[in-house]
């Protein structure tokens, strides 16, 4: 069965977290292969405050949340659904998971999370409603006994592939500033400039209190320069643009976060080398030391031969997988397999 087949003129009722656009295209994805979808911002609003409190000290919105998801279900009630399908599993209730289960009893449960349990904790308490479930950390998926499965590349990225043109940048950077990103990017950009390598560097903050917010209470933040920062995120057209004009993507992931970035996946799907923090990416199956370079976020140590070789292109098969209608038939319809394992 292809994913046409399983969803195609069903009712799918849609729950993500805004996240740089990418709930839109996932809902246009699901709406080219024919199914009629309810798109709810998983948690009752997107702004800063919400996001914050969200995070910091959950209960002191938890009835905000609750009115809001009770809501949902007297807009939902005379409708059916064949499925539910959750991205991240940010705030969603149990109690709503339970009462929905009850008004629709044949619609099928998905999960799905692009997050580490680590980080966001609340999916284990709920994982039980869902029939089918998976992550893009392998450790979890381990630890949870569910279904392992990485991240993917929009359609946009494929029309990079044929590019012929001289790239303007030998290394771009595009990311939201957190952690040691700043401190890495910029030593590595030291090393770039003394060989003569053109750089572009990008670091999203979500607002300029949030960025002074950081500067006060997290340690990490204070490497980070606030002429450097971008509060505007970047479309997925710019990001092509700029990955048009590049060589070399650089990525440096989160040190508490094993699954492999976006920003990965974005560069099989564009067909450009990738620099990474990752140690992870050695385990998968698309690893190869010509186009994947892994460095030592301790000891950086990279050799300009690695800027001087083309890409090689991966396999077909695997290429297609990494896409995002690959990712979503695995989640809608795949099975527990070790393909993406090296």
């Amino acid at each position: 069965m292809n994913l046409k087949d399983k969803i195609s003129g069903k009712n799918i009722i849609f729950f993500s977290v805004q996240t740089f656009n990418l709930e839109k295209e996932i809902f246009n994805k699901l709406i080219e292969f024919g199914a009629n979808v309810d798109y709810y911002d998983e948690r009752p609003a997107n702004n800063n405050f919400t996001k914050g409190i969200i995070r910091l000290k959950r209960s002191l919105y938890q009835y905000k949340i609750d009115s809001y998801y009770k809501s949902i279900l007297v807009k939902t009630k005379d409708k059916k659904y064949d499925f539910l399908f959750l991205n991240k599993g940010e705030v969603l209730p149990s109690f709503f998971l339970e009462d929905f289960k009850k008004q629709q009893p044949l619609c099928e449960f998905i999960f799905y999370t692009w997050d580490s349990f680590a980080n966001n904790s609340h999916p284990k308490s709920i994982l039980n409603y869902f029939d089918r479930k998976s992550t893009f950390d392998l450790e979890d998926a381990v630890k949870y006994n569910i279904d392992f499965r990485p991240l993917f590349y929009l359609d946009a990225y494929k029309s990079i592939k044929n590019e012929s043109n001289k790239p303007e940048y030998d290394l771009i950077f595009l990311g939201t500033a957190h952690s040691d990103r700043y401190r890495l990017s910029k030593s590595i950009g030291i090393w770039c400039e003394a060989n003569s390598l053109k750089t572009y560097f990008y670091y999203y903050v979500p607002g300029k209190l949030v960025f002074f917010f950081k500067k006060i209470f997290d340690k990490t933040f204070k490497e980070f320069e606030y002429k450097k920062m971008s509060f505007e995120s970047l479309s997925t057209n710019q990001i092509v643009n700029l990955y048009k004009k590049s060589s070399v993507i650089l990525d440096i992931n989160h040190p508490n976060q094993k699954g492999l970035t976006l920003r990965t996946f974005e560069a099989i799907g564009a067909q450009k080398k990738l620099i990474t923090t990752n140690q992870e990416i050695k385990k998968y199956s698309f690893y190869n030391t010509n186009n994947i370079l892994v460095i030592d976020r301790q000891n950086i140590n990279i050799d300009t031969s690695f800027f001087l070789t083309k890409y090689e292109p991966i396999a077909e098969l695997l290429y297609e997988k990494a896409s995002i209608d690959g990712w979503l038939t695995d989640i809608f319809i795949g099975e527990k397999s070790n393909f993406w394992n090296k």
